[in-house]
């Protein structure tokens, strides 16, 4: 099975479990309250489903003809 998440992944409290992000760069806790979203402490459970992905690269505007031979 491939493995879609890296395994070194540093802590914070933006994608932790028991944190809720209520603003851009701020996030609830349910141990210690309004925290910035880049700290985490030693209750930090990793929820992958709070990852933002990368955004994509551009791609280049195809046309018509570059499909054709």
């Amino acid at each position: 099975m491939k493995n879609y998440f890296k395994k070194d992944i540093p802590p914070s409290c933006e994608y932790c479990e028991i944190g809720k992000q209520i603003s851009n760069d701020t996030v609830i806790c349910i141990k210690f309250g309004v925290t910035n979203f880049k700290n985490h402490c030693k209750k930090f459970k990793y929820n992958p489903l709070k990852r933002k992905p990368k955004t994509p690269k551009k791609t280049l505007a195809l046309q018509k003809k570059d499909f054709s031979f």
